[in-house]
């Protein structure tokens, strides 16, 4: 996710709560005599209220000052000319198009597709299939030809020849050579629903009917249906294939050190404390190997999820296994059944509407439209322009007339809308890669002319939603804003912070202080939780013997009496045993909790500051801080402010009685 994707989502994420609107509204201070008025500080702030942290921004005052200052820089960029940038432009409509999908829904629609949804989700079903590729835009001819290919071999499928053998010799999916056309499980919402549909509607052991998607045509075969396993919270200890050995150096190696972990585990040592020691998944290493929870074909490894998967008993742990990226010995945490409706219903809306399911609200969408605004179709110029279409069209090399003028008459009035011929024309001229093949002409003409009314009356909608809809007027203004915003900020601070050497240096010097190493080791720790076992350690790296010899040496046979670990540790590092002295040597034993530790530190490094490279991203962010609150107060001297008082105070009253 980028800087600007997670900015203006926490800002959209702010602008969709709502609150009661007060429709009065006074001039609140003007901005170079551009006024701001008081219904939208209300609303600002009483939308942000519950989100701020800092309780001095709940102050009115202070807010008035944050959200002057915020009104200062949009003045700025507007000033600059930043919302004249075709970036900018486009990035403001993608967002708008983003917000309208909330007002294009059908409640009862979505709701049933919802149900559909979530009933199949109850089941995972494994099937294969057989594609013969087609473009969802090809001619009638490639159509039939492809069409005319999968009926050949949904034939020889029903006459019960092998599936598998049939996807290897004749699917175009080039995975079908590997897997015989197999896909493994999948649930509702992770294939093409037209595809999901033939799945689940298909009973097992049977082969579907020809089914049309966006990438041609397919036969598939239910291999099984099982109920949904759910979600599953695991952890994990991950060993890596080190990529500085041969292959076979890699799998001994990776393999030998996941083996002596799990030794360790048998003999009774915690998970979480070898997963924070020895784990090479970083991300979750610290949190003793704890994953997020996931389910069937979420993660990219099939062998991890069926290891995980078959696990039952809470803290059951798995012998060590290896997948693509290393080999892993698994934990269950806890098991999650598959969520409520109600609990997954925001959810489900959200993954219709990214979904084929959509047009089944967008027929619902057109339906309400006809009827909601007047429109009338100028049928003397429709008789004119339908003679214009000919049997080009299913070759897609029909053209538009050169002699547009004559066609500029209106065509179709939606309120007081009128919408010319022309726009008519070009309408059938995109129409021509669509696939729409009735005949003759004159009935196509007919069936790309209604076509063309659902457009232009969602299109009417979509440019009124702010007249209609007053809290999308609203969010809309704030993205408006907020994207100037975004564009000042990362031309006038951010970048400035990042290219102003001298003066990021400058900023360092004066604050280097801030910025401290704790002391550091560079130490190798040999741990154990038997105390016979590490004094032979202790006695053996007295002598000077190498650590990888000792662990040869102690650990005998299946049993892992010693494990260690090397690197650079800091004051407070968990790997380090607290009462490690900072100095070079060997200690003594130290016990902390069932381990049994000894450290041989190589080198000190005392704390010091940190250089520049060090605290590079802290010291960055901190300058930019810095840059932003005396370009504040360098806007207010090159734009006059004036704020009402009298208008503030009762504002002041209205928001704490």
């Amino acid at each position: 996710m980028s800087l600007k994707q997670f900015f203006l989502g926490l800002f959209f994420s702010m602008s969709i709560a709502g609150f009661g609107q007060n429709n009065s509204k006074e001039v609140l201070f003007t901005v170079n005599d551009k006024p701001y008025y008081t219904d939208e500080f209300a609303r600002v702030y009483k939308k942000n209220l519950d989100l701020v942290k800092d309780e001095s921004q709940k102050d009115l005052n202070q807010y008035l000052e944050l959200f002057v200052g915020y009104k200062l820089k949009v003045n700025k960029a507007c000033k600059l000319g930043l919302q004249d940038n075709p970036k900018y432009q486009n990035e403001l409509k993608s967002y708008r198009t983003q917000l309208a999908k909330n007002y294009f829904n059908d409640t009862k629609i979505t709701q049933e597709l919802v149900e559909e949804g979530y009933n199949r989700l109850q089941k995972e079903v494994r099937a294969s299939h057989i594609l013969i590729l087609v473009d969802e835009n090809a001619s009638p001819e490639d159509t039939l030809k492809a069409y005319k290919k999968i009926e050949d071999i949904s034939k020889k499928a029903l006459a019960e020849e092998n599936f598998g053998a049939l996807a290897v010799q004749y699917s175009e999916d080039p995975s079908a050579k590997e897997n015989k056309g197999d896909l493994g499980y999948f649930s509702a919402f992770r294939m093409v629903y037209a595809f999901e549909n033939a799945a689940f509607n298909t009973p097992k052991g049977k082969v579907s009917k020809i089914v049309r998607t966006r990438f041609g045509y397919h036969i598939l075969k239910v291999e099984d249906i099982r109920n949904n396993r759910g979600e599953v919270t695991v952890a994990h200890i991950m060993v890596l294939k080190p990529k500085s050995k041969s292959e076979d150096e890699e799998q001994d190696q990776a393999k030998n050190t996941i083996n002596e972990i799990y030794k360790k585990i048998q003999q009774g040592e915690k998970f979480e404390d070898l997963a924070k020691q020895f784990s090479e998944d970083k991300s979750s290493s610290s949190k003793g190997g704890v994953l997020n929870k996931f389910s069937s074909g979420q993660l990219s490894s099939e062998e991890f999820e069926n290891v995980a998967f078959s696990l039952s008993t809470p803290n059951e742990i798995s012998t060590p296994f290896q997948s693509q990226f290393g080999w892993h010995i698994v934990k269950l945490i806890q098991k999650h059944p598959v969520r409520t409706l109600d609990e997954m219903k925001i959810e489900l809306e959200g993954k219709i509407g990214k979904d084929d399911r959509s047009k089944k609200i967008t027929a619902s969408l057109n339906e309400k439209l006809r009827k909601k605004y007047t429109h009338k179709r100028d049928n003397k110029q429709y008789a004119i322009l339908s003679k214009l279409v000919t049997n080009d069209f299913y070759d897609a090399k029909w053209k538009q007339p050169e002699n547009a003028k004559d066609y500029a008459a209106a065509l179709l009035t939606i309120n007081n809308k009128k919408i010319d011929g022309n726009a008519f024309l070009e309408f059938v001229d995109k129409q021509q890669k669509s696939g729409l093949a009735v005949k003759p002409v004159a009935k196509l003409v007919d069936a790309l002319y209604e076509k063309f009314l659902d457009n232009q009356l969602t299109a009417y909608y979509d440019e009124n939603l702010e007249v209609e809809f007053l809290e999308f007027a609203n969010v809309m203004e704030e993205y408006r804003d907020g994207l100037l915003l975004f564009d000042l900020m990362e031309k006038e601070i951010w970048e400035r912070a990042k290219t102003d050497t001298i003066g990021l240096q400058k900023f360092y010097e004066e604050h280097k202080t801030e910025h401290q190493w704790k002391n550091r080791v560079e130490a190798t720790i040999l741990s154990s939780t038997k105390m016979d076992e590490i004094k032979k350690a202790l006695a053996l790296l007295k002598k000077g013997t190498e650590v990888q010899a000792i662990k040869e040496k102690l650990n005998i046979g299946n049993v892992v009496n010693v494990m260690s670990n090397s690197g650079v540790f800091e004051e407070g590092n968990d790997a380090l045993p607290k009462s490690t002295k900072f100095e070079v040597g060997i200690s003594d034993i130290q016990k902390e909790g069932e381990y049994y530790f000894v450290t041989k530190v190589d080198k000190v490094m005392p704390k010091g500051i940190k250089t520049l490279d060090e605290c590079r991203g802290k010291i960055v962010n901190d300058y930019q801080q810095y840059l932003e609150q005396r370009w504040v107060d360098d806007l207010k001297q090159e734009f006059v402010v004036k704020v009402n008082k009298d208008v503030f105070e009762k504002v002041k009253k209205q928001l704490n009685p």
